[in-house]
């Protein structure tokens, strides 16, 4: 179908976790009746999403975790290949680039850290739960902070692509937001209030989700130049110019040379000269 594109990678991945902390929190909730797991404290009443998917879900835990990553990481793949190939507003600068492969680097430190802290529960293995938890946290969190900077040098220099402001706002806002929580859990955690912080640790779960649906925003304007593929990085430029006609690069004037007639004893000759005309990207 024409309509379909890398837009439905962040659609499954944001669907599939938002399923599986809904089947958590609905079964801890409706079938198990809030039963109290024995990873959870003695005066704990709030089982932690971890205490849930250590649980007989633990399978469910473990499949939703990693389709949400696979997935998650295709969208931040295909981010960067289709702003490569010109089909989204393509980096131009190095700084661009570099913000780019770091945004992709925490991503996968932020995949290692979920399924990881999905299969190591925090039943038997605590201890590196709580480390692979660390590690999902801070790697989305600095993937978030490295796009919302690229995203912020991209909207400055194509303000005609109002899409790349909306999904800045959204990206940083998910930042902030998520920022002040994950310290909030933390403090919440270490003083041993352990209901306030799984309460917490739900929110945030929740309000990744979202995160993941954002993606949706950067993917789908690429429907629109599916069949716009450049190789190099001029060809990916003049895609992107050409199938964005409202953006474009200020062009310096053709020049050619005039045509001169020479005389020289009596003989004339024509020596037109046409420069190229170039692009100033």
């Amino acid at each position: 179908m024409w309509f379909l594109s890398y837009w439905i990678f962040p659609l499954v991945s944001g669907l599939m976790w938002l399923s599986t902390l809904l089947g958590l929190l609905l079964y801890w909730i409706v079938d198990a009746h809030r039963v109290h797991y024995a990873s959870m404290g003695d005066a704990q009443t709030i089982a932690y999403i971890s205490d849930v998917g250590a649980s007989k879900l633990k399978p469910l835990f473990v499949t939703g975790c990693i389709i949400t990553t696979i997935f998650l990481d295709l969208s931040f793949g295909a981010d960067r290949l289709l702003r490569h190939r010109g089909r989204l507003v393509p980096n131009t600068s190095t700084g661009e680039k570099v913000l780019s492969g770091l945004t992709i680097f925490f991503a996968i430190v932020g995949t290692v850290g979920l399924t990881c802290l999905s299969g190591f529960d925090t039943l038997r293995y605590p201890r590196l739960h709580d480390i692979f938890l660390l590690l999902f946290i801070v790697g989305y969190l600095l993937s978030a902070i490295f796009i919302c900077w690229e995203y912020q040098r991209l909207g400055r220099k194509n303000r005609d692509h109002r899409v790349l402001r909306i999904s800045f706002y959204i990206k940083l806002i998910f930042v902030v937001v998520e920022l002040l929580l994950a310290i909030a859990f933390v403090v919440t955690n270490f003083r041993r209030n352990y209901d306030t912080a799984a309460i917490l640790e739900w929110v945030i779960a929740f309000i990744f989700s979202f995160y993941v649906f954002s993606f949706f925003v950067d993917l789908y304007p690429a429907v629109a130049t599916r069949n716009h593929r450049g190789n190099s990085s001029h060809q990916m430029e003049e895609t992107y110019y050409a199938t964005h006609p409202g953006v474009g690069p200020q062009h310096p004037r053709d020049t050619q040379d005039s045509q001169r007639t020479l005389t020289t004893n009596g003989h004339s000759a024509a020596h037109p000269k046409t420069r190229p005309v170039q692009r100033d990207f």
